[in-house]
């Protein structure tokens, strides 16, 4: 399959090391970077991530294909005008809510040269220099809707995902925020409240620092992650996180009891059946 000129639209740490791969693994001729904040563009070219950087309509005109890679708020109101500037280039996002966007176009004339998509995979940090080179190796990715995605345009996200070394899976956009919900959203959620809670009782943040162990840092990274990011995930996705926060809520409850009224017994088993986890993640 012949390279293609790409742009991206946010080059920053999800668009940035979809950057990095897409050169590594030769399925672009050029790389056009988009972004409106100036000095992460810059900081693009100066790491060598696009080739140049160019306005919107100036990349979309000289591409092949357009990934938007940018909040999901931003993508619900971007997309649709993405849609009406293109002729027959392919338009692909990595956003991590669905069903708000696949809906926002569904009428749209040229909808078969749209594919939604979500690598799952990313970290707590923002902006080009937080690119990562093989971020998406062994990682899953979702594609949504597929049959509304011409066979041409699903051909090559499906080729350009298999290059970079990514499990595929299908989902109905719905099932897709339900699913992220319950292995995603709930653990930022999880976290930044965690952070809120220690910051709130433990006044010394040099016993923080010192005392907090692996365990402690690995639950709280998430809480460093980028609000102007996961607000508008939040807000999208807000009828499934909150059916599974008021889940996770009465299991913190049942902790909370046992803890209380020294059930040794539940409480013991309340973890064994945590433990049951292993069973999917090694």
């Amino acid at each position: 399959m012949e390279r293609k000129k790409i742009a991206i639209v946010g080059v920053g740490l999800i668009g940035g090391s979809l950057a990095i791969q897409l050169h590594e693994k030769k399925l672009s001729s050029r790389l056009i970077g988009v972004d409106n904040n100036p000095e992460h563009a810059e900081k693009a070219m100066q790491l060598e991530l696009v080739d140049e950087i160019m306005s919107l309509d100036e990349a979309i005109a000289a591409s092949d294909v357009v990934v938007l890679s940018i909040p999901v708020d931003n993508m619900v109101s971007l997309l649709p005008a993405v849609m009406d500037k293109i002729d027959r280039q392919m338009v692909v996002d990595l956003g991590s809510t669905k069903s708000l966007l696949v809906d926002v176009i569904k009428d749209h004339p040229k909808r078969g040269r749209f594919c939604a998509t979500h690598p799952m995979w990313g970290t707590e940090y923002s902006g080009p220099a937080a690119a990562v080179k093989g971020a998406y190796e062994n990682k899953a990715v979702i594609i949504c809707n597929a049959a509304q995605t011409d066979p041409d345009v699903l051909g090559w996200v499906r080729h350009m995902f298999g290059k970079i070394g990514m499990r595929q899976l299908e989902m109905d956009a719905q099932a897709h925020d339900l699913h992220a919900a319950y292995v995603s959203h709930i653990s930022h959620i999880t976290s930044f409240a965690l952070a809120n809670t220690v910051l709130q009782k433990e006044k010394e943040e040099n016993a923080i620092f010192e005392l907090a162990s692996a365990g402690f840092e690995s639950t709280v990274r998430l809480a460093k992650s980028n609000p102007a990011m996961w607000v508008p995930i939040f807000l999208q996705n807000k009828v499934n996180i909150l059916d599974v926060l008021n889940e996770h809520i009465e299991q913190l409850k049942k902790f909370r009891d046992c803890i209380r009224d020294d059930k040794t017994g539940e409480l013991r088993t309340l973890i064994e059946d945590a433990n049951k986890i292993r069973r999917i993640i090694k």
